[in-house]
């Protein structure tokens, strides 16, 4: 039972025919220890989580991580907190989507209220997953609008492709030259079938299947990688006004495609080939020379090709990378996915 039906909801394959009962019968996929340690250095008492590596801001993707990984350790009073703060905080737009900063140095604290569609993806599965797991239909009521304006405002299609921009304005072919523009890490492909459950529409299995061809696809460099901000005026290319970079927002595009079940061979060893750094670093990569940039050795980015490692050629992960210590507040949370995502479906990784 346990194994089951943690996979599902870690594969993204949420059911909502599920009883009320099994799903509160499933077992915390985050350690107590782990979960305490990390609310411990990122949550603060008003339910924001603090981006202690960015001014200790706050964001819609940091408040959906923090959502997503209270429903993974089985803590619905952190998962209230957090979302509380979510709620009054962020969602200040009239479209239904969240304000993606908060800065607790600046008055009013919004000071972009542009959203960020990450954030909102992740916000959004986490109330659907909450809401079921823990028989809160106010939670998968706040998840479906979110989800729908997510359809609305940030979904659109071009040539016969379904893309996410990364945010509802500043990105589409009208407001760039080299529009639209999208980043490829934004999709996280675990979400999309609990999305489609909150808001059902053909368009979330399109946008999961045109994500990952167009991964495929981008091959810049000659390391062959994908970069964080990427046009898709023909041909694709690095978007200009980016650093033109495989870096800190594409290094977790392996660890969203495990996660959502994506088991395409080459392309999972080719991005773990592009990123692997020497003495088993993780490494951010320039597009046009393919040297590397940043040697990352932090638990929580090392853990990312060990994982791809262990789901390509059913290599363990090292001793240390399953013991967590919180470091900064981003590659803390990628470590925790990445903890969650081997209790769920990779034991053999352990």
């Amino acid at each position: 039972m346990r194994g089951k039906l943690l996979a599902a909801f870690l594969a993204g394959l949420f059911s909502f025919c599920l009883t009320s009962t099994a799903a509160t019968a499933q077992q915390p996929l985050i350690a107590a220890e782990a979960w305490q340690a990390y609310k411990a250095k990122f949550l603060d008492p008003g339910g924001r989580i603090i981006d202690d590596a960015n001014g200790n801001i706050s964001h819609s993707e940091g408040q959906g991580y923090g959502l997503l990984l209270s429903v993974l350790a089985g803590n619905p009073a952190d998962f209230e907190l957090i979302w509380s703060f979510t709620r009054t905080e962020l969602l200040l737009r009239s479209d239904g989507l969240a304000a993606w900063k908060w800065n607790p140095a600046a008055k009013p604290h919004v000071t972009d209220i542009n959203n960020a569609t990450d954030g909102d993806i992740l916000i959004a599965y986490a109330l659907g997953l909450a809401g079921k797991q823990w028989n809160r239909p106010d939670y998968i009521k706040n998840g479906a609008g979110i989800a729908r304006a997510i359809l609305e405002k940030t979904v659109i299609q071009i040539s016969g492709r379904t893309l996410l921009l990364p945010a509802a304005t500043g990105f589409s072919a009208k407001d760039r030259d080299d529009g639209p523009i999208i980043n490829p890490s934004y999709w996280v492909f675990e979400a999309f079938p609990v999305l489609d459950q909150l808001a059902p529409s053909p368009v979330w299995a399109k946008l999961r299947n045109d994500g990952i061809a167009i991964l495929g696809e981008l091959r810049f460099g000659p390391k062959q990688l994908p970069s964080d901000w990427v046009s898709l005026k023909s041909p694709s290319a690095p978007a200009t006004g980016f650093p033109a970079e495989f870096g800190y927002n594409a290094l977790r595009i392996p660890l969203y495609l495990v996660r959502g079940s994506v088991r395409d061979r080459d392309l999972l060893t080719r991005l773990m080939r592009g990123a692997s750094g020497v003495n088993g670093a993780y490494t951010t990569v320039d597009i046009v020379s393919g040297l590397p940039k940043d040697n990352l050795s932090d638990p929580g980015y090392r853990i990312i090709n060990h994982i791809l490692a262990c789901v390509v050629d059913k290599t363990a992960v090292p001793d240390d990378l399953k013991q967590f210590v919180p470091t900064r507040y981003y590659p803390s949370t990628l470590h925790l996915l990445g903890l969650s995502f081997i209790a769920a479906q990779q034991p053999e990784c352990s």
